[in-house]
């Protein structure tokens, strides 16, 4: 149970609360003599060591045949938990938009509320490849509102479109899925 590809998870769900505080604290850098700019450095840098630990653990798990039953529930609550831990976190600074994040975090909430669905129904609904391009164009929006580099803000709003995109495609699966069940 506890292997590799779950303590890669279980460090992800560690990293995500640290990562929130310096997003919500950039004053304990300044006090300290640092520039602000730290203060998103740091942040960042958990980000990035966070989201590769993402890769990694899936990438074992497969590649090593790793996959456990803790593992398909830690690794997407770590997803999770990073992800919002960042949005939020530049919600509540003031540079991301609220009705973005709440966007986002609807659609995390109705698709896990799916999944559990279809779990109790013996319903295997696959994560699609629109699942991933929206991890990705999440973790690159994060990114950018972290930095606070230009586009940022455009960057999030795609990331939004594209989560509710995947979120549409998840449901229409989940509805294929129930269908196809039906008739046997």
């Amino acid at each position: 149970m506890l292997n590799l590809p779950n303590l890669l998870a279980s460090l992800r769900i560690l990293l995500a609360p640290l990562m929130f505080w310096i997003i919500l604290n950039p004053g304990y850098f300044t006090q300290n003599g640092y520039h602000i700019t730290w203060n998103y450095y740091f942040a960042a840098l958990l980000f990035v060591l966070a989201s590769v630990t993402d890769f990694f653990d899936g990438y074992i798990a497969r590649e090593w045949n790793q996959s456990t039953m803790l593992g398909a529930i830690l690794d997407p609550l770590a997803d999770k938990m990073l992800t919002l831990a960042a949005f939020l976190g530049l919600m509540m600074v003031g540079a991301a938009s609220a009705w973005a994040i709440y966007i986002i975090i609807v659609r995390e909430l109705f698709i896990t509320g799916l999944r559990t669905v279809a779990v109790s129904e013996g319903i295997s609904v696959k994560a699609s490849w629109s699942g991933k391009v929206k991890t990705v164009s999440q973790m690159i929006a994060i990114g950018f509102l972290l930095m606070h580099w230009p586009f940022g803000s455009e960057l999030l709003w795609i990331a939004t479109a594209l989560t509710v995109y995947s979120g549409l495609e998840y449901l229409w699966g989940f509805k294929n899925a129930l269908l196809k069940d039906e008739t046997k």
